[in-house]
């Protein structure tokens, strides 16, 4: 009876072992294994915490830069919206979980509306959205410069069309509400949500083009409290907290005097990840404390032909929760409208020289223990 009873608290015992191992999975990988959940005190951690690292599973996101489809694009979307955008971009884009980029026009049923007194007026058929599928970007932002080149019926009508194709946008809205909400989208059981709002209007458009509470529009950085607010809600339950913006000057490869302040300002509120677009070209990206900030992503597919404009590429950054745990830049340059991805010497080269545009930006080349957001700070709207 003795050796029975020793036999069964031996097996017992085997099996309160065991229950504690991982079988793992075809996804899985070392960092996947090392949760939160692994010592008392990440067990406190929340959302809010600088630490936090979600389930442990990291997640990849491409960003790109400025696109719309005036010139030979509009030639090749009217062609074949299907590939208009060619499989380069597809390329540039593609092997993530979540790819975004600036769609920087008006999105219509192929009319104009109301056009804007502006010096460029953009607009597109529905037809783009199949050319933006057809290039691996899964989400867009139209918090630009030209998402409401058509007025306010205009940006009515990209509303409704994106709507029609469930395809995403964010940076716009039929209210203020709408447009600073995020596009929270799951993957990997992380939870990313991706808030987008521009700093860049026309002479004498910001009043008419900027969201409220009544009017719809973009979604302005210039009301910052608004976008503030907005983050602040986002890293409450998100994993990752992603903020695409509409900024900078026009050809400047330096961040001009109101991105730094704003960049911080975010990553205070609780931004893991702020990118942009707006001026065309490059601009430098780094750390600010944990938080990666990219002044400019420049041009992923336009119609510019010539450097610096022609310079494009896509930012991939690899997150686990609220870490960074790398980035890089994949090249390419435009032609024909379209980006063509460069490698060998040509990549190598312009790499370096994506790397170099961070001595201006004040951007840090590794992360640092900056606080942003703390475990105990109380989020308020």
């Amino acid at each position: 009876m003795i050796g029975v009873a020793l036999l069964t608290l031996i097996v017992v015992l085997l099996t309160l072992g065991g229950g504690s191992r991982s079988t793992g999975s075809a996804n899985s990988s070392p960092t996947e294994h090392a949760t939160p959940t692994s010592s008392r005190a990440a067990k406190r951690l929340t959302p809010l915490s600088p630490q936090w690292r979600g389930n442990g599973r990291p997640v990849t996101i491409s960003f790109g830069g400025d696109v719309h489809f005036e010139g030979v694009l509009g030639q090749r979307l009217a062609t074949n919206p299907t590939t208009a955008l060619g499989p380069s971009v597809a390329s540039l884009m593609g092997g993530v979980n979540l790819s975004m980029a600036d769609l920087d026009t008006a999105l219509t049923n192929g009319t104009c509306p109301i056009p804007q007194h502006k010096s460029y007026v953009w607009y597109a058929p529905s037809s783009a959205i199949n050319a933006l599928q057809g290039g691996g970007i899964a989400l867009v932002s139209m918090a630009n410069s030209h998402g409401e080149d058509c007025g306010q019926p205009g940006l009515v009508m990209s509303l409704s069309e994106a709507s029609s194709a469930n395809y995403p946008v964010v940076g716009i809205g039929n209210n203020a509400a709408q447009a600073y909400a995020p596009y929270l989208f799951t993957t990997r059981g992380q939870r990313i949500a991706v808030l987008a709002a521009s700093q860049l209007f026309a002479p004498g458009l910001q009043a008419s083009w900027s969201a409220t509470s009544s009017q719809p529009g973009v979604a302005s950085a210039l009301n910052q409290a608004a976008l503030i607010s907005a983050v602040k809600s986002a890293r409450k339950t998100a994993d990752t907290v992603v903020v695409y913006l509409n900024w900078g000057s026009e050809a400047k490869s330096c961040p001009n005097p109101s991105q730094p302040p704003l960049a911080r300002a975010l990553v205070k509120a609780g931004a893991d990840i702020v990118v942009g677009a707006g001026t065309q070209v490059q601009a430098g990206a780094g750390y600010i404390g944990q938080a990666l900030v990219d002044y400019g992503l420049g041009n992923l597919a336009f119609y510019d032909s010539a450097a610096p404009e022609s310079t494009s590429g896509s930012l991939v950054v690899t997150v686990t929760g609220r870490h960074i745990d790398h980035f890089t830049w994949r090249p390419a340059v435009i032609s024909g409208g379209i980006p063509t991805p460069l490698s060998g010497a040509a990549s190598t080269n312009a790499v370096n020289q994506w790397a170099s545009l961070r001595s201006c930006a004040g951007l840090s080349a590794t992360p640092s223990t900056l606080a942003t957001t703390s475990s105990r700070s109380k989020s308020k709207p």
